[in-house]
């Protein structure tokens, strides 16, 4: 577990997101925290914008099996994630890492989601995916972070909502807050099966949390 900021912003998960192979990361991510990232989570970097934006951790989900980007994604950047199984999802709500929790084992995603969209999410991540809301917030992306091993969610999460997680993800979750008391936890961590890292305004008790519910333990 490690505490840093990009630039000055304590807010990673904006910036960034991670599964077990590799970390994609903004190119505004200055080149000394993203060593100390691909240290935290034991994975190489992949430097990229997505539509153009640095916003990349809010445009992208991904799990082992596959990457989802927003349709905003341009071919020139796709091509960075050569030798990864990379799609993009043609939808309005297309802030897809805002929209979709995901693990190996299932996603939660927005409830406006129809049929079509999550017949795809189950296509490319190969997992079983509910819509859901977390804290009764619809973004479940940026309400809670996920792993393989546990996740942390929006500390508003009902006991109905955290059963549905842990029903479908397969891991226990826990509340938790990050950057002093920031509930949207996505937008604050970046973690896989390995490590996770948080922004510096991160208090222990938080980091206590945190690491409780993804078991960096």
């Amino acid at each position: 577990m490690r505490k840093l900021d990009f630039s000055g912003s304590p807010y990673l998960g904006v910036f960034a997101a991670s599964n077990d192979g590799a970390v994609i990361a903004s190119p505004s991510v200055p080149a000394k925290a993203l060593r100390r990232v691909e240290d935290a989570l034991g994975v190489r970097a992949i430097r990229m914008n997505v539509g153009g934006s640095s916003l990349v951790g809010s445009l992208l989900a991904l799990n082992s099996q596959a990457i989802l980007l927003t349709s905003f994604a341009r071919d020139e950047e796709i091509v960075k994630l050569k030798g990864l199984e990379a799609y993009v999802l043609e939808h309005r709500l297309n802030a897809v890492g805002n929209n979709v929790l995901v693990n190996d084992h299932g996603a939660l995603c927005h409830p406006g989601y129809g049929s079509r969209a999550l017949h795809q999410l189950e296509d490319v991540f190969g997992v079983q995916v509910q819509p859901a809301t977390l804290g009764g917030q619809r973004t479940v992306g940026s309400a809670g972070v996920a792993t393989n091993r546990g996740a942390i969610c929006h500390p508003h999460a009902t006991e109905e909502e955290l059963a549905l997680l842990e029903e479908v993800l397969k891991v226990k979750p826990v509340i938790a807050t990050a950057n002093y008391g920031t509930p949207q936890l996505g937008a604050c961590v970046v973690a896989n099966d390995g490590g996770a890292i948080t922004g510096t305004p991160t208090t222990p008790i938080e980091l206590g949390r945190i690491e409780e519910g993804l078991r960096l333990y």
